[in-house]
């Protein structure tokens, strides 16, 4: 009979925040798939946990996956841990879990400690709707064209970055966003220094140019303000299409140049064109 993965969040800072339901997942594995094992035996010793652990990262999933597979079809129970948090959010767990799909393995997940989240709530942004965009780009480019597919997002963004990574990359978003655009940069999450600053991006900038940036930080960046829409109505339009015209403008140029001036569909001041 085919044993199951868990997945187990681990704390982000505090070690306080493991759940009792966690450390009973911990207890009852086989074995435990790390990211890290020198972490995870840290933890594993502060709950006086002994447990076989496999490494499972980023450089061996290939090869280490089809192990793990084949160790929970024979009948074992394997656990999933990141070095913090929750593990196949922006991890190669992501891909463990996807193999045991496929193997028809079941995968259960156990609430807990996760950075998005935890960032989210305290950030002062809006939290209705929001995206999760994971660690940018080391290069320059691939970054820069990752934040400008997102300009027109209207959700609330969260982004994982890492201290010798942040100026650059609120410059970037600076520059792609606007000096303007509220952030919530959160630092050291659940930990004795945890800091939340609220502030714009220019003005981050300014403050990470002067101070060194300490710590890993959850971005949370507000999103686009919707479009404003148009006050001018079908009867401006034609109004407007007919004095063009009068002007000597042919007709498809007095739509196009219509549409542009009052912010309308060009098919909407078209068939105004045409009724009026």
């Amino acid at each position: 009979m085919a044993g199951m993965l868990y997945l187990v969040p681990t704390p982000i800072g505090n070690l306080g925040d493991i759940s009792t339901r966690c450390r009973e997942t911990l207890e009852l594995a086989d074995f435990i798939a790390a990211e890290d094992t020198r972490v995870s035996v840290k933890l594993l010793n502060h709950l006086g946990i002994k447990k076989p652990l496999i490494s499972y990262y980023e450089h061996n999933k290939a090869s280490k996956g089809s192990v793990i597979v084949d160790r929970i079809l024979a009948g074992e129970t394997c656990v999933l841990v990141s070095d913090a948090g929750s593990p196949a959010i922006s991890d190669p767990g992501e891909d463990l879990v996807k193999q045991c799909a496929e193997a028809g393995i079941t995968v259960c997940a156990i609430p807990g400690p996760c950075a998005v989240i935890t960032a989210l709530s305290i950030s002062g942004q809006s939290t209705g709707r929001f995206c999760f965009e994971g660690f940018l780009s080391t290069a320059k480019k691939s970054r820069r064209e990752h934040l400008e597919s997102l300009v027109n997002e209207q959700r609330t963004m969260v982004f994982y970055e890492a201290p010798h990574k942040l100026l650059s990359t609120l410059t970037d978003m600076a520059a792609v966003f606007g000096d303007g655009r509220s952030i919530s940069l959160c630092r050291e999450l659940t930990k004795l220094h945890e800091e939340v600053v609220r502030t714009t991006l220019g003005e981050a900038v300014t403050k990470y140019t002067q101070d060194t940036p300490k710590g890993e930080f959850v971005l949370v960046l507000a999103g686009a303000e919707p479009p404003k829409q148009s006050e001018a109505t079908p009867e401006d339009a034609a109004a407007r299409v007919a004095q063009l015209m009068a002007d000597g403008i042919s007709r498809k140029d007095a739509v196009r140049q219509t549409a542009k001036e009052l912010d309308l569909p060009k098919n909407v001041v078209y068939e105004a064109a045409l009724s009026g």
